[in-house]
């Protein structure tokens, strides 16, 4: 019987331990739940062209804005232009992936969790 009150005991023990350990999940889920709302609202600019063009994109990847200079509009060569604005947009939704990355790994210590954003 001296067997079984040794394991009970450390029975309990883990089980304070998975509640320490889920208490601290929680946290860090709502500070990654925070954290992601503030990134969404934040801006990133990029530019291409030289900053004929430039576009701002949201934490969300949402294409809040795109100015385009006079002088990137010639109408006998409009490939040139879409290929700007194409660049410029890609750049933008990268810098905010990285944003959003950089934000989350503060919490996570760097840790890669897949699926976490």
């Amino acid at each position: 019987m001296g067997k079984y009150k040794g394991f009970s005991g450390s029975g309990m023990n883990q089980n304070k331990n998975m509640s320490s350990v889920i208490k601290q999940a929680q946290k860090m889920q709502e500070e990654m739940e925070r954290v992601q709302a503030e990134m969404e609202e934040k801006t990133v600019d990029a530019t291409a062209g030289g900053g004929v063009v430039s576009v701002t994109v949201n934490g969300k990847k949402e294409l809040l804005s795109i100015k385009i200079k006079p002088e990137a509009v010639d109408p006998d060569d409009v490939e040139t232009l879409e290929d700007l604005v194409m660049v410029a947009v890609n750049e933008a939704i990268k810098k905010a992936d990285d944003m959003m990355t950089e934000g989350m790994s503060e919490i996570t210590g760097g840790l890669n969790i897949p699926g976490l954003f």
